[in-house]
């Protein structure tokens, strides 16, 4: 499957609309993320737990849009878009959303 974020692929045909998909996942913090992550604002430099966290997310975030898409017969999701929000006290939420299309 073809994931992109601009609006067509290039040298393909984009044959079906089929609507627009997407994926989320939320998720928290925890202590040894938290206490790595209170240690290295003292120092500086990346948050390594957290930069995993959300790799992680993103990575099931799209999936789940990918398998949505695929239920619908698609074979690529075009104009793909993340958006984050804190949905509780140290948890927040990734959203990925994007066109499913048939392509030739």
């Amino acid at each position: 499957m073809i994931i992109t974020n601009t609006e067509e692929v290039t040298g393909k045909k984009i044959v079906k609309c089929l609507g627009v998909v997407s994926g989320s996942t939320v998720r928290a913090k925890h202590v040894g993320r938290d206490i790595m992550a209170g240690l290295k604002n003292i120092v500086g430099g990346e948050l390594r737990g957290y930069t995993e966290l959300l790799t992680e997310a993103r990575d099931e975030a799209m999936e789940r849009m990918q398998s949505q898409a695929t239920q619908l017969g698609a074979n690529a999701v075009v104009n793909v878009r993340f958006s984050t929000s804190s949905v509780a006290a140290g948890a927040s939420e990734i959203y990925i959303y994007g066109t499913a299309v048939v392509i030739e």
